[in-house]
C-alpha cells in the first residue's frame, strides 16, 4: 500500500518473526551469542524476556544460524501432556511408528538421538512460548530428556523460551532439579532510545529504505510510547506508515506518532 510511496520493498514492521529484520543490540546479540553457545555444548538454556521483547524473531534467528550438523526441532504450542510431548519430539525426530507406551518411545528417542549422534548431528530442541506449558511432569518429561547421554557428552540440547513467568516458576522448589540442569540463562530487556532509533533505521534499511524516514523528533516519540518494546514499535511505526501514506506526509514527524497513539 505505501510501499511504493515510502521507497520500500516490503512493508518494514510486520508482526511476523523474519530473522532478517532482528536487530542485534547489545542485549539481543549477547541472548543469540548465549542460545548458540548452548547449542554447541548441548546443554539447557532459559531465554525469558517480556511481552514483545523479541525472544519469538531470536528462536528463528537461531534456527538460521545453525548448519546441517544440527537437527533442530521447534515446537511452538507447548501445552502439552508428558504423553504428547515424548510423541510430537518422536515424530520431529523422524519417528513414525510410535508404540503407544512410554518406555517404548523413550526407548525408541534414546536410539535415534543415538544414531543421530554416530551421523554427527547435534539435536536441538526448541521450545517457544514455554510459559505455557501445562504443569510440573511435561516439565519432568523434558529433563529426563535430557537424561540420554554419553560419558563426555549430552545428545540434545533444549532451547527453553518464554515470559518473565517462566523464568520465576523454574525457581519455585518443586523445578529445583529441571533448574539445576540449566546450564546458561538470559533475560531480554527492552530496548534504549538510542537502540530504539537504530532498531527503526535497521528494519528500513532491510525493507529497501536506506534515508531516514523518521525525524529525531518522531523516533524520541516513538520510544517515549513503546517503552523500547520492539512489538509495540512495530505497531506504532507502522501505523504511522498508514498515516503519513494517506496524508501524503514524505516525511514521518513526532505529530503523526501522537496521532496513531491517540488512535489506538
Amino acid at each position: 500500500m505505501y510501499e511504493e510511496f515510502y521507497g520500500l520493498r516490503e512493508k518494514p514492521f510486520n508482526k511476523t518473526p523474519d530473522p532478517r529484520f532482528l536487530y542485534q543490540s547489545a542485549k539481543h546479540a549477547e541472548a543469540l551469542a548465549r542460545l548458540q553457545l548452548a547449542v554447541e555444548d548441548q546443554d539447557i538454556v532459559l531465554l525469558t524476556g517480556d511481552i514483545g521483547s523479541g525472544k519469538t524473531t531470536l528462536s528463528r534467528a537461531l534456527i538460521d544460524s545453525l548448519d546441517g550438523s544440527h537437527h533442530p526441532m521447534l515446537i511452538i504450542n507447548p501445552r502439552l501432556s508428558p504423553s504428547q510431548l515424548l510423541r510430537t519430539v518422536a515424530l520431529r525426530l523422524g519417528m513414525d511408528d510410535l508404540t503407544r507406551y512410554r518406555h517404548g518411545i523413550l526407548e525408541g528417542i534414546n536410539a535415534k538421538l543415538y544414531e543421530l549422534f554416530e551421523a554427527e548431528k547435534r539435536p536441538v530442541i526448541i521450545i517457544d512460548e514455554a510459559q505455557l506449558i501445562p504443569g510440573k511432569a511435561t516439565f519432568e518429561e523434558l529433563r529426563l530428556l535430557t537424561n540420554f547421554q554419553l560419558d563426555d557428552r549430552n545428545l540434545l540440547a533444549l532451547v527453553l523460551i518464554g515470559q518473565t513467568e517462566l523464568r520465576e516458576r523454574i525457581d519455585r522448589r518443586p523445578y529445583r532439579a529441571l533448574r539445576q540442569r540449566i546450564g546458561m540463562q538470559y533475560h531480554l530487556g527492552s530496548l534504549d532510545v538510542d537502540e530504539t532509533r537504530e532498531y527503526v533505521k535497521h528494519r528500513l534499511l532491510v525493507a529497501g529504505r536506506e534515508t531516514p524516514l523518521f525525524d529525531e523528533q518522531a523516533l524520541t516519540a516513538l520510544f517515549e510510547h513503546s517503552g523500547g518494546v520492539p512489538r509495540l514499535i512495530n505497531i506504532i511505526a507502522g501505523n504511522a506508515l498508514v498515516e503519513g501514506f494517506g496524508k501524503g506526509v514524505e516525511t514521518i514527524g513526532p505529530e503523526i506518532i501522537e496521532s496513531v497513539v491517540k488512535d489506538r
